[in-house]
């Protein structure tokens, strides 16, 4: 049997020809070979909170689903969800998780995707406290937001500002 050695060139022009049998290249089609769709809208969503795993004492976490259902055109979601949290103090927004690595989610009409918002509970009245009322919720690249009920008790801050609280990335729904 006969070794054949190929050089990177070859090799580069071997992948360019796949590439182009299999439809790859720059042909203004989106990164997952579809055409390139607009991001999700809440207009054009259905959001539901819950049902959470509640922090039911101070120190303790909780974790709340929330579900994303394209009800629309297909969409895309690009990033991070936006979420915001507010008390009669005013609002804070809870950062993504730091290990957490957003992904591009293409939705087909009825398709869901999910995050999960997870706090730890804070003491209600305290200083280390946010007795949060109202969850706010935004979707990537939109700027628009919608408000829900927040009944998971107050969140604990750190530094006494920051809420000791985190966005995971979306996941498609069922993953």
């Amino acid at each position: 049997m006969r070794a054949t050695s190929l050089t990177v060139g070859s090799a580069a022009f071997a992948a360019a020809l796949l590439l182009t049998a299999c439809g790859g290249g720059g042909s203004g089609e989106g990164e997952d070979g579809g055409q390139d769709t607009s991001a999700c809208v809440l207009d054009e969503v259905g959001v539901e909170v819950g049902p959470a795993n509640a922090a039911p004492v101070a120190g303790d976490t909780g974790n709340i689903p929330v579900t994303v259902t394209n009800q629309g055109a297909e969409c895309t979601l690009d990033g991070f969800p936006t979420v915001g949290l507010q008390s009669d103090a005013g609002s804070v927004t809870v950062p993504a998780q730091e290990a957490a690595r957003a992904q591009k989610l293409t939705l087909a009409e009825g398709t869901a995707a999910t995050f999960t918002i997870t706090y730890v509970r804070g003491e209600t009245g305290g200083a280390g406290g946010l007795d949060v009322t109202r969850l706010k919720i935004g979707l990537p690249g939109a700027p628009q937001t919608r408000g829900f009920a927040w009944s998971y008790g107050p969140v604990a801050l750190v530094e006494g500002e920051a809420p000791e609280a985190s966005v995971g990335a979306f996941q498609q729904a069922g993953d």
